[in-house]
């Protein structure tokens, strides 16, 4: 080799990772954490401002803008209420779903978002049963996506609506929210956390507002590396020392199609966590009840404790409608390559699927 060619070679160096470019649209909501504390509590306030507007001046605020609701689930509730959402806001809506469209014939999801975009769609809300799809629609599509559920990884919309109920419950009166908002709460969750998105959204969520955030379930559906999802999360296996400690209880669906090939007992699993009116009275008797929906009654809750004084599962619902106008509205009124509002504190990394 050459000495001198030797001496001026220059020194491999490995360049800096780039910054995540999610989302690319500043009206997407892909996750929780692309909201600050503060975006989520001006959804908050612009929410009750929206339920409440006159619905003849709320009908021009997104006046014929045209959205798709693109389901690859089955839904009834979050479906819905986006549906009832946007068009209380004015906009036009089409529902398409994998059983009624090209995807049925094989019609990829970049492919389907793409046509989506060429037949005049402005924003996409997208519910998919892999996680990570909503990114991956966004980065095809550029359009503001909002994710309705991926697979087992978040449904932000959901959490939203739920930190909106439990604040009526706990802090009525309080329309926004700060890190201290619920300081002192502790909101239980309950049941298969291992493929919940309901459950990471809230746990992604509700610590940033103060709360503490308590897990229960069995082994097979919560494991103990959850505990180390984040600040402020905890597991106790017992279900009635867990229920002891909190104001808000949410119970989650057991689904039995994501059981195969675990070891789990459902006669057990209702006699250690089932939620009935006795142990509600017994060890929670002031906790306001939630659950995401659809409810099995009779396996993870009652139908006395589903219908009772404490239960907010309507109120869920109700609360969602509200929630989603005011994501529909940021969706399509968000400046136009403006950076997202997403908190600095929390880190993403491969392009945002955590």
């Amino acid at each position: 080799m050459n000495p001198a060619a030797s001496a001026i070679r220059r020194p491999l160096a490995t360049p800096p990772a780039p910054a995540s470019p999610f989302p690319y649209n500043s009206g997407s909501l892909l996750s929780v954490l692309d909201l600050t504390v503060d975006g989520v509590s001006h959804l908050l306030r612009r929410a009750t401002d929206l339920e409440n507007e006159d619905p003849i001046v709320r009908d021009h605020i997104l006046a014929k803008r045209r959205i798709a609701l693109l389901f690859y689930e089955s839904s009834t509730r979050t479906r819905t209420s986006f549906e009832l959402a946007s068009k209380a806001l004015g906009a036009d809506t089409t529902l398409v779903s994998s059983l009624s469209s090209s995807i049925e014939k094989g019609e990829s999801l970049k492919d389907t978002g793409l046509t989506l975009r060429a037949l005049g769609a402005e924003a996409i809300i997208l519910r998919h049963n892999a996680s990570g799809a909503a990114w991956l629609l966004e980065e095809a599509t550029r359009l503001p996506v909002i994710n309705a559920g991926d697979g087992m990884h978040e449904h932000p919309t959901q959490a939203l609506l739920d930190l909106r109920t439990i604040l009526q419950h706990l802090r009525p009166g309080v329309s926004g929210v700060g890190p201290e908002t619920l300081a002192g709460v502790t909101v239980m969750i309950v049941g298969d956390i291992l493929h919940s998105r309901v459950a990471r959204s809230n746990m992604l969520l509700l610590p940033r507002v103060g709360a503490r955030v308590l897990l229960c379930g069995p082994k097979e559906l919560l494991p103990e590396l959850a505990a180390r999802s984040g600040p402020g999360i905890e597991i106790e296996r017992d279900f009635e020392v867990a229920l002891a400690q909190s104001q808000a209880v949410m119970m989650l669906r057991i689904q039995a199609e994501r059981l195969a090939g675990l070891q789990l007992d459902l006669d057990d699993y209702k006699t250690g966590y089932q939620l009935t009116g006795q142990r509600l009275a017994e060890h929670a008797p002031k906790a306001v009840v939630l659950h995401p929906g659809p409810i099995i009654r009779g396996m993870e809750i009652t139908a006395g404790v589903a219908d009772g004084v404490q239960s907010a599962i309507l109120e869920q619902v109700t609360n969602g409608v509200a929630i989603r106008m005011a994501v529909m509205e940021r969706a399509l009124t968000a400046e136009s390559g403006a950076p997202a509002d997403r908190s600095s504190s929390v880190g993403r990394e491969n392009g945002g699927r955590a």
